[in-house]
């Protein structure tokens, strides 16, 4: 299983070095690799540790703006900027995660979406942010003075090596010794209690390293887009990124970068399925899928919740699994 999972990162790489010479539009697919990012740093919180957050727009709208503001009216460099908006992130995380691991369950959930309704607030009514216009015409600037990220293929090589890093470092943190004190205060919390782990500390730990990495990604999704805006910071972005999660396959690492492509492109192809069905039927009301898109996906998740219900990656994880015990 282990080769084949390899073989599967080692293809899905080779796919998205030769995707902007195979038709696939870079903007496009940068797009979705900043949201698969975010989804795997989420998946880091829920999938492997159990921590169910509706607040992490917050960590992701926030860095956006931040990196934003300091590209276009700092005119610092890239790099700076994103760094500046990671760096946001994890001090919103951990702000958030010491007021919010002191609960559990629900309380947990409800306390961070509060505190992400109040960042949501603020960036409403907050000049630098520009309030409903958002902040717009952010600059690409030049990375480490050499690189004019101007260039959409620039841009998307520098976009796609920054992804794999950061799901590298999120597969090595999975895989390691904290990793695995994590899936077990997933499993059974008293037991690692029991056991001498401070488990609120590890909680905290993780929570903060996955709102630095969200920051990370909604630092990116503004260099990339050129904007930030407040569907960033709003409430139905944390929805999206567990639809994402769950949609893809919880507690996966390869769950989360499915489960977001599938979302996107759901998004950005409703529109035009709606018309393909209204030509094909002739009936007008098709063509108005593109206005309600969140209907669409609602469907997509109910359908994903009934039949894959490990998700998609874990109903595939674990028909291999079956597979390879069988041969043994």
């Amino acid at each position: 299983m282990k080769k084949i999972s390899l073989f599967a990162y080692a293809l899905l790489l080779l796919v998205l070095i030769a995707a902007p010479f195979i038709g696939l539009y870079p903007v496009f697919v940068m797009k979705v690799l900043c949201f698969a990012l975010f989804a795997c740093a989420f998946n880091l919180l829920l999938g492997y540790t159990g921590m169910l957050s509706f607040g992490h727009a917050a960590f992701l709208g926030s860095s956006a703006y931040v990196a934003g503001y300091s590209l276009k009216v700092w005119h610092l460099t890239p790099e700076l900027g994103l760094l500046l908006g990671t760096a946001m992130g994890a001090l919103l995380g951990l702000v958030f995660g010491w007021l919010a691991i002191r609960r559990q369950g629900i309380y947990f959930s409800m306390i961070t979406l509060a505190l992400a309704q109040m960042m949501f607030f603020v960036a409403l009514q907050a000049k630098f942010t520009g309030g409903e216009d958002g902040l717009q015409a952010v600059p690409r600037g030049d990375l480490f003075g050499l690189l004019d990220l101007s260039d959409d293929m620039t841009m998307y090589y520098v976009t796609l090596a920054i992804c794999v890093a950061a799901f590298l470092l999120i597969a090595r943190t999975v895989h390691s010794p904290f990793g695995q004190v994590l899936k077990g205060i997933k499993e059974n919390e008293p037991r690692a209690i029991s056991l001498g782990y401070d488990v609120n500390r590890f909680k905290l730990l993780a929570f903060v390293i996955s709102a630095a990495l969200s920051g990370l990604a909604g630092s990116l999704k503004t260099l990339v887009l050129g904007f930030a805006t407040l569907s960033d910071v709003h409430w139905t972005a944390s929805g999206h990124v567990i639809l994402m999660t769950l949609v893809g396959g919880l507690g996966t690492l390869s769950g989360p970068l499915v489960g977001s492509a599938v979302v996107v492109m759901l998004e950005n192809k409703v529109g035009e399925f709606g018309n393909l069905l209204a030509q094909l039927t002739h009936v007008e009301w098709f063509t108005t899928l593109g206005e309600s898109v969140t209907m669409v996906t609602g469907l997509i998740f109910v359908v994903c919740v009934l039949a894959f219900r490990r998700g998609i990656m874990g109903e595939v994880i674990a028909l291999f699994d079956r597979r390879g015990s069988k041969r043994s």
